[in-house]
């Protein structure tokens, strides 16, 4: 971690995490670009969660609080950029999709010397331009910044169910329909159907970075069978569950 901005443009770091690691909350002067080599990252921070599976990276601004689980082992690249640098992107934590050339560079400058050699320059623009371009992963969940509504987010993402009911959410907090309706999209930016696809989603790729078969995660989010989890997972994510599998193959 890094509590000072220093006067070099960019810092690159490796560092490997056992499975179940956990970093408490803290936060960087500096902006932060991730990159897991093997495992998957679950960052929390009070605007929602992240997961970076392999092949992303996640960018989370400077001074954001943030703490970070580790599913599996995982072998981290940092690239903690200074946070005046004119960079085009986005003002909160993001996933971001990794090509093979982003993905190169950023374990050459995090996983090589730290001289400021004139390679190393040209490697930091060009991977700063490379990342500023990356299109944005939907491998995020937002969550409430407080009250009884973040509660029972968080609730839910610990255990989805892809039939819980709104009305059952609405008798929790004692409102309305059209009131719960409204105030979960002013606070998430999502409907509750959406926001709880993506709940499925975000917890089926751990379970399956930590080796469980599709037909299982299907089975205990609700879904009906491992197909129409799948199709779920394609329509969500663009991939198939297999992409994100750490284990033997199976059916989907």
């Amino acid at each position: 971690m890094l509590n000072s901005v220093g006067t070099e443009d960019i810092i690159g770091l490796g560092r490997r995490y056992p499975a179940g690691s956990h970093l408490e909350p803290h936060r960087h002067d500096r902006s932060q670009l991730l990159y897991g080599l093997t495992g998957t990252v679950v960052v929390t921070g009070t605007a929602g969660r992240w997961m970076m599976p392999p092949d992303s990276a996640l960018w989370i601004p400077a001074q954001v609080l943030h703490e970070v689980d580790m599913v599996g082992e995982v072998h981290m690249r940092s690239l903690y950029l200074r946070p005046d640098l004119p960079l085009q992107m986005p003002r909160n934590c993001a996933v971001l999709s990794v090509s093979p050339l982003p993905r190169a560079l950023l374990d050459e400058i995090a996983g090589g010397a730290a001289e400021a050699t004139q390679k190393r320059k040209m490697l930091e623009k060009l991977v700063l331009v490379e990342i500023a371009s990356r299109p944005i992963l939907p491998l995020s969940l937002p969550l409430p910044e407080a009250g009884p509504m973040r509660d029972l987010c968080q609730a839910f993402s610990a255990a989805p169910d892809a039939h819980a009911k709104l009305d059952e959410w609405c008798v929790a907090l004692n409102v309305s329909r059209r009131t719960f309706t409204r105030a979960f999209r002013t606070a998430i930016g999502l409907s509750f159907v959406e926001w709880r696809t993506r709940a499925c989603v975000l917890a089926a790729i751990s379970h399956l970075a930590e080796g469980q078969t599709v037909t299982r995660i299907a089975f205990d989010l609700g879904y009906d069978s491992s197909a129409s989890f799948t199709a779920m997972f394609r329509r969500s994510t663009g991939s198939p569950p297999s992409r994100y599998r750490h284990g033997p193959d199976d059916p989907e």
